[in-house]
């Protein structure tokens, strides 16, 4: 973070008859503009060291995963792919940090990682006292429950006197409290750090139920050795909007982000993808193309990135529905629906603003 300016003396306040409650404001904004034109961004670093440095999960099928070869995949990998494509026109270029859900705002805040791609709920408290500067969201989820087939239970309510593991550190938590008390339930929550001990201890029976991301459940359910006598109940507990995330405070880094998210949205809403991105930049006569793909104005420029940014993402990481089908959709082991996430003029949420 750059080094503040001095606040301006209330002294020269005085002499231009300004009050002393606004002298304040005007030296907080005097700081504010020095803040933002001091120092080198984030982005400036990350360009100097050649590489960027992702703060993932590892842990979690369709998300972000690691294999017993040390290569990652998963729709949070493939956004760190897609912001090292845009910076250095190389999907490789990424040094993945294994974070669990209790330390990752604490290692995104120390600086440790450039950006959080892991699995996590753009909230009001995480956008203001927790410091975070959230990304597009990338995947629309809800709060459910997992339960034995066997198990009887059919509702929350069943619940009564059960225990259910929950992560701890972690948006679920509070959820699960909150429909509880609201409900009148009194249960039992078994807390864990990791989230394989979590499932882990589901699987022994150490309680009667889990509790995560719907899109969690899935992915989890696929690693257990009898997945198919596992069932998620049709309860929706939350809203669970899933978005990168950069430490606040770094408006030209946090810009370059969120329109490299945006720029894997818009070309598929525009029909560009991996496959005729080429062709698409060389021939096309449409203005919004010519625009995304950096064959006119200067857009990229203004975000300090490349004019083709948008252009080496989709043809080397894809648009965002070839990351969503090949981690979690009908190419994946998942086999999730679009549902919510599907573009806005399919009846989804994706939407990006205008690349003008």
């Amino acid at each position: 973070m750059a080094t503040l300016l001095a606040a301006v003396p209330l002294s020269s306040c005085r002499d231009r008859s300004i009050p002393v409650g606004q002298a304040g404001q005007a030296g907080q904004a005097a700081n504010t503009e020095g803040q933002s034109q001091q120092g080198p961004s984030r982005l400036d670093t990350i360009l100097s060291r050649g590489k960027l440095i992702c703060g993932v999960s590892g842990q979690l099928p369709g998300f972000s995963f690691v294999d017993e070869k040390g290569k990652y995949s998963g729709l949070d990998v493939d956004v760190c792919r897609a912001i090292a494509t845009a910076l250095f026109n190389d999907p490789e270029k990424v040094e993945y940090r294994n974070l669990n859900a209790a330390e990752r705002f604490t290692v995104l805040q120390s600086g440790e990682i450039d950006i959080l791609s892991r699995n996590t709920t753009y909230t009001a408290s995480r956008d203001s006292s927790t410091g975070l500067e959230f990304a597009p969201v990338i995947f629309y989820d809800s709060q459910s429950i997992m339960v034995k087939q066997n198990s009887g239970i059919k509702s929350l309510k069943d619940f009564g006197g059960k225990s259910i593991c929950v992560q701890t550190g972690t948006s679920t938590e509070q959820n699960l409290s909150d429909q509880m008390r609201k409900l009148g339930v009194k249960y039992t929550p078994v807390v864990f750090q990791d989230v394989n001990a979590t499932f882990a201890a589901y699987q022994e029976g150490r309680c009667q139920g889990v509790t995560a991301d719907r899109s969690q459940l899935v992915s989890k359910r696929t690693t257990l050795p009898d997945s198919e006598n596992n069932v998620i109940l049709p309860v929706v507990m939350s809203k669970e909007p899933l978005a990168p995330a950069v430490k606040s405070g770094d408006p030209k880094w946090a810009d370059a982000v969120r329109w490299i998210v945006f720029a894997a949205i818009e070309a598929e809403d525009l029909g560009i993808n991996s496959g005729n991105a080429d062709q698409m930049a060389a021939s096309t006569t449409d203005p919004n193309v010519k625009r995304l793909l950096g064959k006119e104005g200067d857009l990229g420029k203004g975000l300090g990135l490349p004019n083709d940014f948008a252009l080496r993402v989709v043809k080397q990481v894809g648009n965002y529905g070839e990351m969503f089908d090949r981690n979690i959709g009908p190419k994946s082991v998942l086999k999730l629906d679009r549902g919510q996430n599907k573009l806005w003029k399919d009846g989804g949420l994706l939407y990006s603003p205008p690349f003008r």
